[in-house]
């Protein structure tokens, strides 16, 4: 699975929960931001920089996304990327906060400064969820990626353990949610912790695999689905193995006939 800079570097920097101070919660950040058609229908290229970026790169806080769908902005359209010269606000309003992306159009491009402004609610509803550790950045990045107080609450009562804001802006990432969690735990894999759903969105543990996994005689756990996918040890892989009267291997046996191109 191949992860964009941006992923990266948001799961970098919003991996650990520290506290803050009220006043640092409620901080307005400001910076460069440019929004201009992307290649893809229905989405744009959305960029931030915040003001503090020097030449090498440090003290840096930026976004860089060419999927963004133009549908998260109000009081921008596709239309409004022709109009040279035009003043636009292009607004992403979230329960964290509202992102706004001000200036002008020119070259098929919107380019100006972008104001954050944090909803101290949002934070107030998380606290009583029990999360804690928001800064503004965090809650840009929980604007940007449309986390909302319901969704934290559906995986809550879902059954996944040890939860933090790190690992909940990991999980909306990864496109981890209830009705995959509760799939899951139907197949046998109930209350699984946050850091072991991440695993398997990055590595793309679905529920028709086990599925076949299991069709074929295998009960793998939470770990060996992992490592089956990192070494691709596919259902097709394993009726291919079957084919050639190879039908008794272990899981473990199977992961070391990919490792060491057994099979080739």
């Amino acid at each position: 699975m191949s992860l964009r800079p941006f992923l990266l570097a948001a799961l970098l920097l919003f991996a650990g929960s520290h506290l803050f101070s009220a006043q640092d919660q409620l901080q307005t950040l400001h910076g460069h931001c440019s929004i201009a058609p992307s290649t893809m229908p229905g989405r744009v290229q959305f960029r931030m920089e915040d003001g503090d970026c020097d030449d090498s790169g440090r003290h840096c806080h930026n976004h860089d996304s060419d999927e963004m769908p133009l549908s998260n902005f109000t009081g921008l359209a596709l239309a409004d990327f022709e109009r040279e010269g035009a003043h636009i606000e292009a607004k992403i309003v979230a329960e964290a906060g509202t992102i706004t992306c001000a200036g002008e159009v020119h070259g098929l491009a919107l380019t100006g400064d972008y104001t954050f402004l944090p909803d101290p609610a949002f934070v107030e509803r998380m606290g009583k969820l029990g999360f804690t550790g928001f800064s503004s950045e965090k809650l840009e990045a929980f604007t940007l990626f449309r986390i909302e107080t319901s969704w934290v609450q559906s995986l809550l009562e879902a059954g996944v353990t040890d939860m933090d804001t790190g690992k909940i802006l990991a999980l909306r990432i990864f496109k981890i949610d209830a009705p995959f969690v509760k799939e899951m735990a139907a197949l046998g894999y109930p209350h699984l912790s946050a850091e072991k759903l991440i695993a398997f969105g990055v590595q793309g543990v679905n529920a028709d695999e086990v599925k076949q996994y299991r069709a074929l005689g295998y009960q793998p756990n939470a770990d060996e689905l992992i490592q089956m996918r990192i070494f691709k040890v596919t259902p097709e892989f394993i009726q291919r193995m079957h084919d050639r009267g190879l039908g008794n291997l272990t899981i473990s046996k199977l992961v070391q006939i990919r490792i060491f191109k057994l099979a080739d």
